[in-house]
């Protein structure tokens, strides 16, 4: 079953649009949670919290890409998860360090809440475009999905110093970009 189909089952309020997104997008959506939070029980009751969101929000939402759009909403419901976890103490310092390198670049405000400016969305869509391959990613492996750098090492056959240097210098490419677009200072 495509996506148009299943978008069509939430949109006619049919169950099975939950259980085809689940049957499809589970394996993906469980990635992304776990890297967040390296709780398998965590990420799995996030997928199910995106799940029953989906069907919250569609309609009216009406998804293009109904894998990016459940990866999306499982990356807030874990990012939230997190949260509440680090609050009690229960942080992984690989979710500490993404967000804090990206939250070094948009200055006050949270990575989450600059995200949500389209905007800022669209200017690093089209930046990360500009990028090499391998740079993006990279950078998307780290970003998007959370990858521990060591994860990102082995994956691409790199050093640890590589991982880290090419990021730093993407990140810093990012910053010129933003600037250069009028969305950093």
């Amino acid at each position: 079953m495509n996506d148009e189909t299943i978008v069509r089952k939430f949109w006619d309020r049919n169950e099975d649009a939950i259980t085809e997104s689940k049957k499809h997008y589970d394996t993906y959506c469980l990635y992304i949670a776990e890297n967040i939070l390296y709780d398998k029980q965590d990420a799995e009751e996030c997928l199910n919290d995106a799940l029953l969101a989906a069907w919250n929000s569609i309609p009216p939402q009406k998804p293009k890409n109904l894998k990016t759009y459940l990866g999306k909403l499982t990356r807030e419901i874990a990012i939230d998860r997190w949260r509440k976890n680090k609050a009690q103490k229960r942080n992984t310092v690989d979710t500490i360090l993404s967000l804090d390198e990206l939250e070094e670049m948009v200055g006050n405000s949270t990575v989450e809440e600059a995200v949500e400016e389209e905007e800022l969305s669209q200017q690093i869509s089209a930046f990360l475009r500009t990028l090499r391959e391998t740079e993006r990613n990279v950078f998307v492996r780290r970003y998007w999905y959370y990858d521990p750098i060591e994860r990102i090492c082995e994956r691409y056959g790199f050093s640890q110093g590589k991982v880290v240097m090419m990021l730093k210098r993407t990140r810093d490419k990012l910053a010129e970009y933003l600037k250069k677009e009028g969305l950093m200072k």
